[in-house]
């Protein structure tokens, strides 16, 4: 259905191929515990399998596309990467910040990359983190952004709104551009209670999605105009770029030196070719879990269970359990989520300021906020299950064909147990094969490595032992990521 209407368009003459941009920066602190700031909410799968990061690029299966160009953090590369390879996109570009500069520099790294061969694409930039309901109403959306973006306007999508939230800015529609939408009367920040309602009474306001279509060249003669020092700063940082498997990386300082700006801010409330177009498509950006409770549906008794939930006269509460039974009696308007190392317990009028638990966690030097005790790696992921003052056991999962890095420790010995598949494990100048049962001793300052050469994941657990057993204390001799 969704390339008999391509085609039709296509039919018309309208350009309908598109590179689509898709952010992924942000860490999503309102969703803590589940949202970490190395494994924020947009890789994280909260309704079903695909992560919040796949379910974008799904959701425009059927549309004339090239390959996603993704626009993320340093620290997030492996996670997008790997995600991005489970869809069959291996190939597809990773733009790197080395710190964030809000969405306007972002958007500019991507059509400094689209332009750099000559060409002229639409891009079609899209937030990582936003969840849609119809499809079909999104994508006929995108159709008629792309005739105005093809006339070089550029097109931002403006969601009907349903209630008057105070959390979105909002677009004035102005003179209609007649099928396809209107031009932009005015952009306005996030109001207060009367007068969202207002606007929404009145018919001619929608919700500011962040969603935007347009030519590269036409946003980079924009900047130009009304922030050229934005423009300046990105063409320096990627004069000298580095291109790392399908990482392309910036200068860390040229591209600091930026100005931390949003795209609306830096152009879109600038330009005189600002339009938008009217997206009815059960948009929801996820920012908090009131927002993920609306989203994932309610009960009878309105409440939102998901995992071994045991729920008795509970109402209007959102329950997530992760690992554990989480029993509930006698509650109402409570969130409540369970991770392996943390609990959130809140009364749901709170869930707006979550982050200050994070900056709480920040201020007393806690990790908590930054990663869960499950930590993934590219080539696997380890589980700390137990620590103690000179130990610390891990499960570690190797994926099939990966290696860890050559390392040496200088504080700790290990002593690797395999559970299921097969190790090579290099241990000094010895290189063995073990399988299940099976166990190796690694000395204090003895250079080692550990790889899966099978066809299924290695299931190990590691017990450490010294006088420091922090993650710095690795010395890394060859890495096939690229890490140092």
């Amino acid at each position: 259905m969704f390339l008999d209407r391509a085609d039709r368009l296509q039919s018309k003459g309208v350009r309908t191929v598109f590179v689509p941009v898709i952010l992924a920066g942000g860490s999503g602190t309102r969703l803590w515990p589940m949202s970490r700031m190395l494994y924020p909410k947009q890789f994280l799968a909260f309704d079903g399998e695909k992560t919040m990061l796949q379910a974008t690029i799904e959701r425009l299966n059927g549309l004339s596309h090239r390959s996603p160009v993704l626009v993320c953090n340093e620290e997030h590369r492996f996670l997008a990467a790997e995600q991005m390879r489970q869809m069959g996109l291996e190939g597809g570009t990773i733009l790197l910040e080395p710190v964030g500069r809000n969405t306007a520099p972002a958007i500019t790294l991507a059509a400094l990359h689209a332009t750099q061969n000559g060409e002229d694409p639409i891009l079609l930039v899209l937030s990582a983190d936003h969840a849609i309901a119809d499809t079909a109403a999104f994508q006929e959306s995108l159709e008629r952004g792309l005739q105005l973006a093809g006339q070089d306007k550029l097109v931002t999508l403006g969601v009907l709104p349903k209630t008057p939230e105070t959390g979105y800015g909002y677009i004035q529609l102005g003179e209609p551009l007649g099928e396809f939408g209107h031009k932009v009367a005015r952009f306005v920040e996030k109001p207060d209670a009367e007068n969202a309602q207002a606007y929404v009474n009145s018919g001619d306001y929608r919700w500011n999605s962040g969603m935007f279509l347009f030519r590269a060249g036409k946003y980079l003669q924009e900047l130009e105009r009304v922030r050229p020092e934005i423009l300046a700063a990105c063409r320096a940082a990627r004069e000298t770029k580095a291109v790392d498997m399908h990482f392309v990386r910036v200068d860390a300082e040229l591209f600091g030196s930026c100005p931390n700006v949003s795209i609306d801010y830096a152009v879109m409330e600038k330009t005189g070719d600002a339009v938008v177009v009217s997206l009815d498509a059960g948009w929801c950006d996820v920012g908090s879990w009131s927002a993920l409770s609306d989203l994932l549906g309610q009960d009878e008794q309105a409440n939102t269970l998901k995992g071994d939930v045991l729920a008795k006269d509970t109402t209007n509460c959102f329950v997530m359990a992760k690992n554990r039974l989480v029993a509930t009696l006698g509650i109402s308007d409570l969130v409540i989520v369970e991770t392996t190392d943390a609990i959130l317990v809140a009364h749901k009028s709170k869930a707006q300021e979550i982050k200050s638990i994070v900056d709480t966690l920040k201020q007393q030097g806690r990790t908590e906020h930054l990663s869960h005790r499950e930590v993934f790696r590219p080539w696997g992921s380890f589980d700390s299950i137990d620590t103690g003052e000179r130990y610390q056991v891990k499960r570690i999962t190797v994926k099939p064909g990966a290696k860890l890095s050559v390392q040496m420790h200088h504080h700790r010995a290990e002593h690797w147990v395999v559970v299921t598949g097969t190790a090579r494990v290099t241990n000094g100048q010895d290189t063995v094969l073990l399988t299940e049962n099976q166990s190796v001793y690694i000395p204090v300052g003895q250079l080692h490595a550990l790889e899966n050469p099978g066809v299924i994941p290695l299931e190990m657990i590691e017990v450490q032992s010294g006088s420091y057993l922090g993650e710095d204390d690795i010395v890394r001799f060859e890495d096939r990521y690229g890490r140092k």
